[in-house]
């Protein structure tokens, strides 16, 4: 017996694996909770109702999908370039810090059509200025950007916390840790009334879509996964390696940037230390989930929020932990790189 790389991968068979993935994921998740003492299909339907069983559900599972979209959608983007950017948590909080600075000392008196492009910009922006030092650090010296974008994570959390709890700190927060709030018309439209789902989810999704035609439909596209193929290969056949990499950085970074920016002006309002629950991180397990297809991240967001979401009911309800929904994710990751391995290659007698 022997693995073979196999030289086209059907169409169907890169549709069938994630759902292949996911099912087996569960399976053995549902191992977890029979052990637990609850029934399995019981387990994963309160899962399901607790996620989308009622319009408050639904909506707090699609609102907690956004973030996980937008840092899906940064991891994709650069594991697909081979730039490991780990640092998607880190850029997460300067993009909100910096939205919560800039409405509260800079913009804060302008009107909403001009602001709220404006603030989400900012939150792009400073996403861009932390990633591209891990990647100078990578061109410069050699140094791996897996550690040093990971290390940025904790740098960028404890200068947020410096902040909120310095110059930005709210004086109406009776000395709890949080920024200055955003201003009223600064904060995102909702989609749907007396609902906490904004405008950001439709702008994480139109994201997503511009990615995939960024990514299959523009030389940029076919440079950066040329990088991410090859890059010996690459740069032999004339593509600008530090450049593509420069681009692929500053749209990473710009996305995990504006999801922190999204958070804030859609949800919170204001920055805390624990705004995010994880979110980068998260987003690592999502474009993994999606294959690294932004169109995917889309379903594989949706996925995680579900489970996060739908565990709260299932934990009442039936009295198992919450953390099954971790698990389940986390099988989903390895179950989903096992399948990608048999996408690439088959067996041979």
């Amino acid at each position: 017996m022997r693995f073979e790389r196999r030289e086209h991968r059907p169409l169907y068979l890169l549709i069938v694996t994630p759902v292949i993935a996911v099912i087996a994921a569960l399976a053995l998740a549902g191992i977890l909770i029979s052990i637990a003492g609850a029934p399995v299909l019981d387990a994963y339907w309160r899962i399901l109702t607790g996620a989308f069983g009622s319009r408050l559900s639904a909506t707090e599972t699609l609102t907690r999908a956004t973030p996980l979209m937008l840092t899906g959608l940064a991891a994709a983007v650069a594991f697909r370039a081979r730039l490991w950017n780990i640092g998607a948590e880190g850029q997460f909080y300067l993009g909100a810090i910096a939205v919560a600075a800039a409405s509260s000392k800079l913009f804060g008196n302008l009107p909403a059509p001009i602001l709220i492009p404006l603030l989400l910009l900012v939150g792009a922006i400073a996403g861009m200025v932390l990633i591209l030092i891990p990647l100078w650090l990578r061109l410069r010296f050699s140094v791996d950007e897996v550690v040093t974008s990971l290390l940025l994570n904790f740098i960028a959390v404890l200068f947020v916390s410096m902040l909120i709890d310095g110059i930005l700190k709210d004086p109406l927060a009776f000395g709890w840790p949080q920024s200055q709030s955003v201003s009223d018309h600064a904060m995102l439209p909702k989609l749907i009334a007396r609902s906490r789902l904004h405008i950001g989810f439709a702008i994480a999704i139109a994201l997503a879509v511009v990615v995939h035609f960024i990514q299959s439909r523009t030389v940029f596209g076919v440079q950066s996964r040329a990088a991410g193929l090859n890059p010996g290969g690459a740069v032999f056949a004339g593509v600008p390696l530090g450049r593509t990499l420069v681009k692929v950085a500053c749209l990473s970074g710009g996305l995990a940037g504006l999801a922190g920016a999204i958070e804030v002006m859609g949800v919170k309002g204001y920055v805390t230390t624990d705004l995010s629950p994880g979110f980068g991180y998260a987003g690592i397990v999502v474009a993994m989930l999606a294959n690294l297809n932004p169109l995917g991240v889309v379903f594989a967001a949706i996925f995680t929020a579900t489970m996060f979401v739908g565990a709260d009911g299932m934990s009442r309800g039936l009295g198992i932990p919450t953390y099954i929904a971790d698990v389940t994710v986390a099988l989903s990751l390895l179950t989903m790189l096992i399948a990608l391995f048999f996408t690439q290659y088959r067996i041979r007698r």
